[in-house]
């Protein structure tokens, strides 16, 4: 058993992927005539697809047969692919390199737990599959954020106990998961947002190695 281990969601702590799928719902939104935000956006971080086309159904009051909500599914999912192909390890959001470095040269094991179905392939076209011991996304999981179990089966496949789990998230629904866990939520983000939070940072700019030397020690 590791004494430590670090949980890494995707979408926005990563990489900025929440661009891609607010264009992609909102291409599907105006298809449907539903008006659709940037801000309402925010509520669909975190959040599994399935459970997302829901809540913009509910906004456009709309009740569709089970063929035509999977068919919406898979049109916002194949908008999405068509950018994520474009990606890039320019992409990868500033100094997350320097933490995942430091963790995989102290020997210190990191899953990626994220609602995510297209994690490996987005890992993948920015370089960043070595760092992780195992990789628990979408396909894996029956339930979506702010459920923990897709931390829990982090934890479990990492080997860590969940309290000895330091989670990284940018999504409130991924916070209250990880604080369900009696995990360590690190938060990446608004404070006002992420209120739940052990600890927030904007962004991994404002974290010192040192604070991640401390994480691993405790």
């Amino acid at each position: 058993m590791f004494k430590k281990g670090f949980i890494f969601d995707l979408d926005g702590v990563i990489v900025d992927t929440a661009k891609y799928h607010y264009l992609a719902w909102k291409h599907l939104a105006d298809e449907l005539g539903i008006p659709f935000t940037k801000e309402q956006n925010e509520q669909f971080k975190g959040v599994s697809r399935k459970r997302c086309l829901e809540i913009l159904l509910e906004w456009g009051d709309l009740t569709v047969p089970q063929t035509q909500f999977d068919a919406w599914l898979a049109e916002k999912n194949e908008d999405y692919l068509r950018y994520i192909e474009t990606m890039t390890a320019s992409e990868i959001l500033p100094d997350v390199p320097k933490v995942l470095k430091y963790l995989q040269e102290h020997n210190i094991p990191m899953a990626l737990g994220s609602a995510s179905k297209n994690a490996r392939p987005i890992l993948k076209k920015v370089g960043l599959i070595p760092y992780f011991s195992t990789i628990v996304d979408g396909t894996q999981v029956q339930k979506a954020k702010p459920d923990p179990e897709v931390f829990m089966i982090a934890a479990r496949e990492l080997k860590v106990a969940p309290n000895n789990c330091v989670v990284f998230e940018d999504a409130l629904a991924g916070i209250e998961a990880a604080n369900t866990a009696g995990m360590t939520s690190i938060g990446i983000g608004q404070k006002e947002i992420l209120t739940e939070a052990h600890f927030v940072f904007r962004d991994f700019t404002e974290i010192e190695l040192n604070f991640i030397k401390e994480l691993a020690e405790l």
